[in-house]
């Protein structure tokens, strides 16, 4: 009992809290639920009849409650118990009634539960998608209506809701069934009918689910429930579906007439007709669409909106491709307008879109001269001197077309206009800048560049709808530069550039307008040979994307990923202009320069690693060889300083890089070390020697690269004898150790041993030199006598030069050096061939 209790009493909390809207919908269904299960658990065999009564109620009210929150499962199981119930509690009343009229009256009470009941169940079965279930529950209910004549209306509207939701689910079989059920009960009692409206509504949803169905097939079926819809009640509505059915299934135009001719005698909205007409004008129906369209003025003659018929006839002529009757009657709406028969300003806005549209149209087209045709036409609906945003973008655009037909000074009056209605806009001044560009006037370009940069960082209050979106200023000004690049104009094209740079926010935008530019100048170049000029904006454009790469590292949107992808695009174009711009050494170096600049923005993998190094290599290797043309000192040691700069960092990188794998082939120690060596010699650097230390301690060095130290030793505005010597002296010694002597390569560093030991024209020369410069004579005698290799030229060179020595010993007073010189030469004599007998 004490159970029973307290499921009641939380019943009742249950109603006044929902009541007080202090527990949600899926609240209540919940606590109903606890409640009824606690009373059904404390029934025992044989209940009284108000416990009876009480466990109808809770349990058509909790499955009707779940049924509302969308748990229509859960209602299935209450909604039998509530039908049990009815069952005992007609048993039970029946037992205490044995007078005919009692048992009547019993069951009209009970049947009026169970009705109720029958009709959630079916409410659940729909729910649920059970079809059948639901059409034999409403059936049962149908059976009763009867004896319950008043719940018609009722069961009505609950087919119709039923033809509502399988009709949102597109169930069109089942949603003509529920309707058609609808529309019948409707009829069973009219006394207690949904009434015609109600009747008619369920009617025209009945034909649209049949025209939606299968238009072809159930065409007679939805043409017979519009018809019966509009008998029942005249509604705009169903008008309106019955010519849509009509058209639909290609009735005839006298069909369609007949059609209209039902409702024009009716009261009907202006928008009824518009939407009308333009119904038959969308499905080809021009000849009836018009005429129909034709009639409605008369019917709205005093309405102010009648500027839309205007509106929605040129609309339609514009589709039907009938430009030269749509212009007739623009101009017809112009000539109103100045005679007292203004559109209203929302139809005249409408007609400007339509004028504007038209215009846009013919200027994709690249038809300039039609476009301003129809701008013009817009032109006529503002009165001189009026100042008004919308007709400074009229007049923009009109300058536009003017340029593009080269009709430069009506391109100046407008945006002389443009400027009048919108001084303060970036479109007005990119116009402006447009027009200063084509005239080559650099320094009005330069100010509208100026004056854009300015407005793009602090839009003007007035800006209209078109200009709150923040990447308008940054395509305006990335536009603006493109249009100067196109047109030589580099100093302009920077600025933009510079403009660009600071109001761009957004990373990714700056890096794709600096791509493009990149591409426009490479085009450019490529096409006009433009190098001076056009090196000159890459190179800023590669600064600039270096300069955003470095400050990106702010922008949380521009992700790690992204920042390597710019930076490989924008290091591997550096990379190819370096490669292109071979010819010009200096170009060629700032490009490998900036390479690896962008290159350290990109993880160091193997590929990446291999590209620095060979970046400043390439780089080091320029600056050396415009060190060595005829340049001023000072240029000279700056030249040489930035090589060394460059291969400090490469020794650096290649350490690294040397780790990755085997790079035992690769030559990259020996031009490292040739370039620092020439680098450092010809800045006098005093750390040359420590240098060459670790290299005269190399045991794998080549006799080529001996012979190029050697050489650099000596060049110019270097000089280091000593150095040189030594290098000649080794690769002497690595040519004396092959297998088999180059008679040729042996000659010519011997030679030049000879000629740094043994200076031309010094007589005064110590006996320790000539004793040395005298063994390398030996050592020539000795291959000349082992081979026959050995050039003519260079034996009588060493000839010559033996005899000279002795000549010059001679002229000192020195005899006996004289006699042994003298004789060393003539000992090569015996190894001439031709020339033997000229000098013998």
């Amino acid at each position: 009992l004490q159970v029973e209790e307290s499921a009641v009493s939380l019943w009742n909390w249950t109603v006044t809290k929902h009541t007080a809207a202090v527990i949600s919908d899926e609240q209540r269904a919940k606590l109903r639920f606890v409640a009824c299960r606690l009373i059904c658990l404390c029934e025992g065999s044989d209940p009284p009849e108000g416990t009876i009564r009480r466990q109808i109620l809770m349990s058509m009210k909790t499955g009707k409650g779940w049924i509302d929150i969308g748990k229509a499962d859960l209602a299935d199981g209450f909604l039998e118990n509530a039908v049990s119930s009815i069952e005992k509690l007609y048993a039970k009343l029946r037992k205490g009634s044995e007078d005919e009229a009692d048992i009547q009256a019993h069951r009209a009470d009970v049947e009026k539960s169970l009705f109720k009941v029958l009709s959630y169940q079916a409410e659940s079965a729909v729910a649920q998608g059970d079809f059948q279930k639901a059409v034999m529950c409403v059936q049962r209910c149908k059976d009763m209506l009867m004896k319950l004549p008043k719940e018609t209306c009722y069961l009505s509207i609950l087919c119709y809701n039923f033809g509502v939701e399988t009709y949102e689910w597109k169930r069109y079989e089942q949603s003509s069934f529920w309707l058609s059920q609808s529309y019948d009960i409707g009829k069973m009692d009219m006394k207690y009918s949904v009434g015609k409206e109600m009747q008619a509504k369920v009617l025209r949803l009945l034909a649209t689910t049949y025209f939606e169905w299968d238009c072809s097939l159930y065409l007679d079926k939805a043409l017979k429930a519009i018809s019966l819809a509009n008998q029942e009640n005249l509604h705009p509505a169903g008008f309106f579906l019955k010519v849509k059915i009509l058209l639909k299934s290609g009735a005839s135009d006298e069909d369609i007439n007949s059609a209209l001719a039902e409702f024009t005698q009716l009261e009907m909205s202006l928008d009824f007709y518009l939407n009308t007409a333009k119904l038959l004008l969308e499905h080809g129906r021009e000849s009836v669409g018009f005429d129909f369209l034709k009639s409605v003025p008369e019917r709205f003659e005093s309405s102010p909106d009648l500027g839309k018929i205007t509106l929605l006839h040129i609309e339609f002529l514009l589709q039907n491709k009938r430009e030269l009757l749509a212009k007739q009657k623009i101009e017809e709406v112009i000539i109103g307008h100045y005679t007292g028969k203004q559109l209203l300003p929302e139809a005249l806005n409408q007609l400007h879109i339509i004028l504007w549209d038209r215009a846009a149209k013919h200027y994709e087209e690249k038809n300039y001269s039609e476009a301003l045709h129809w701008y013009n036409y817009s032109v006529s609906f503002y009165t001189p001197g009026q100042i008004d945003q919308n007709l400074a973008k009229l007049q923009r655009n009109m300058a536009s077309c003017y340029l593009h037909l080269k009709q430069l000074d009506k391109a100046k009056e407008a945006v002389k206009q443009a400027e009048r209605c919108d001084p303060n806009s970036i479109f007005t001044k990119f116009s402006v800048y447009k027009i200063a560009v084509m005239e080559n006037d650099t320094d009005k370009a330069m100010e509208a560049v100026v004056e854009m940069g300015k407005l793009a960082e602090k839009p003007s209050e007035h800006e209209d709808k078109l200009r709150v979106d923040k990447n308008t200023a940054s395509d305006l000004l990335s536009l603006a530069a493109q249009i100067a690049l196109e047109n030589d104009q580099q100093i302009v094209a920077i600025k933009a550039l510079e403009y660009l740079s600071e109001h761009l926010q957004d990373c990714q935008q700056l890096f794709a307008a600096l791509k493009c530019l990149v591409r426009l100048m490479l085009s450019k170049i490529m096409a006009e040979n433009a190098e001076k000029s056009g090196t000159f904006v890459l190179n800023y454009l590669f600064s600039a994307a270096l300069k955003k790469l470095g400050e990106s590292f702010t922008d949380e949107k521009f992700t790690g990923d992204m920042r390597i992808l710019e930076a490989h695009w924008f290091r591997k174009v550096a990379w190819n202009l370096a490669v292109q711009f071979k010819d010009s050494p200096e170009k060629m170096r700032d490009f490998f320069v900036l390479s690896f600049e962008l290159s350290q923005f990109c993880p160091s993998d193997k590929a990446v690693l291999v590209a620095q190094k060979t970046c400043l290599l390439m780089a080091a290797a320029v600056d050396l060889e415009m060190g060595r043309q005829q340049v001023t000192p000072s240029e000279q040691m700056e030249l040489f300083s930035e090589a060394l700069q460059h291969l400090q960092t490469c020794k650096e990188i290649w350490k690294v890089l040397k780790l990755t794998g085997d790079f035992a082939k690769d030559p990259t120690d020996t031009l490292l070390l040739l370039y620092e060596f020439e680098a450092r010699s010809k800045l006098n650097d005093p750390t040359l020697h420590n240098l060459m230390e670790s290299v005269w301690e190399q045991p794998q060095i080549e006799i080529k690269t001996l012979e190029i130290i050697a050489s650099l030793a000596m060049e110019p505005p270097a000089r280091y004898p000593v150095l040189c010597k030594k290098a000649l002296k080794s690769a002497l010694n690595l040519h004396r150790k092959q297998a088999v002597i180059d008679a040729v390569k042996f000659s010519k560093c011997l030679h030049s041993l000879i000629n740094i030991s043994l200076p031309t024209g010094l007589t005064d020369l110590d006996t320790c030199v000539l004793q040395e410069v005298w063994d390398y004579f030996e050592d020539a005698l000795s291959v000349v006598s082992s081979t026959d290799a050995y050039p003519e030229m260079e034996i009588l060179w060493l000839m010559t030069r033996a005899w000279n020595t002795g000549i010059f010993q001679y002229t000192v007073g020195k005899y006996k050096e004289a006699e042994q010189w003298c004789g060393l030469g003539m000992r090569f004599l015996n190894h001439l061939g031709s020339l033997k007998k000229s000098y013998e």
